[in-house]
């Protein structure tokens, strides 16, 4: 069945003439530029990360890897989140605020550089969850050619394990922005804080991570299997993330979950 879905999505892809793929360098964003480039060549694919703030660095890399390893066409696109007081008032509206942003942003630097058609990474499990950005995707015509294709986030795994993505098993990720409690105002400052936390997690080797910002307390969320190496190690993280700037560090024994700010 996978393999069927798959070949729904070349076809779909090569009927496009030419592509920009949102790469995020996650699992779903990686897999569409594979198809892409399988179905179109990579002539007619052009890979484009957005550069924010709200993005981690290791994520803006990650994406520069998978490019490089697929050989395909890689630029970066600086985005304005920032500049928008909407979205840092950090409303129920901040998604889709972001991904208008965003993907004004691309649709336009997609025109100018001759391509037609613009494609994200979204899936058929993301229309059971509560996503106001998908609305601003649909609005501007984006296409979601996984999605279309009747793909979920298993079957994207297992076909991008097949592909020899190093990007099959990667852990789900999301902007800074989401650490911030809605209500809140987003700061460069507070993004600053939540990131340099999560780089010193990750590389104590913990793999799904999340630095809730409620200064001055930071809130983590690990999966349930990595909380233990959260306690062995926790004279460092405390001393790491009081180094940042927060006062209190503390572990949320709920474990990671979606939207848990």
């Amino acid at each position: 069945m996978d393999k069927a879905k798959e070949q729904i999505l070349l076809e779909m892809l090569s009927r496009l003439g030419n592509v920009v793929v949102a790469l995020s360098g996650g699992v779903d964003s990686s897999y569409l530029l594979w198809a892409a480039l399988k179905a179109l060549g990579p002539e007619r694919v052009l890979a484009v990360t957005a550069v924010s703030p709200v993005i981690p660095s290791r994520e803006r890399e990650a994406a520069s890897q998978i490019a490089k390893m697929l050989g395909a066409r890689h630029l970066f696109l600086p985005t304005e989140q920032m500049a928008d007081p909407e979205f840092l008032a950090n409303t129920p509206e901040r998604c889709y605020l972001c991904k208008r942003t965003v993907f004004s942003k691309l649709v336009e630097f997609a025109r100018q550089e001759g391509f037609q058609n613009v494609a994200e990474g979204s899936n058929v499990d993301d229309e059971l969850d509560f996503r106001p950005g998908a609305r601003a995707i649909k609005e501007l015509g984006i296409l979601s050619p996984l999605k279309e294709a009747g793909l979920s986030k298993e079957e994207i795994r297992h076909l991008s394990r097949l592909a020899g993505l190093p990007t099959w098993d990667k852990p789900p990720q999301s902007c800074l922005a989401t650490r911030i409690p809605q209500g809140k105002p987003i700061t460069v400052e507070d993004l600053a804080m939540v990131e340099k936390a999560e780089d010193f997690l990750i590389s104590l080797g913990l793999k799904t991570v999340r630095v809730r910002h409620h200064y001055p307390i930071a809130r983590i969320e690990v999966g349930k299997e990595e909380m233990s190496k959260v306690v062995e190690r926790a004279e460092d993280i405390v001393s790491a993330l009081k180094a940042v700037g927060y006062g209190y560090v503390v572990l949320d024994l709920q474990g990671y979950r979606p939207g848990g700010v």
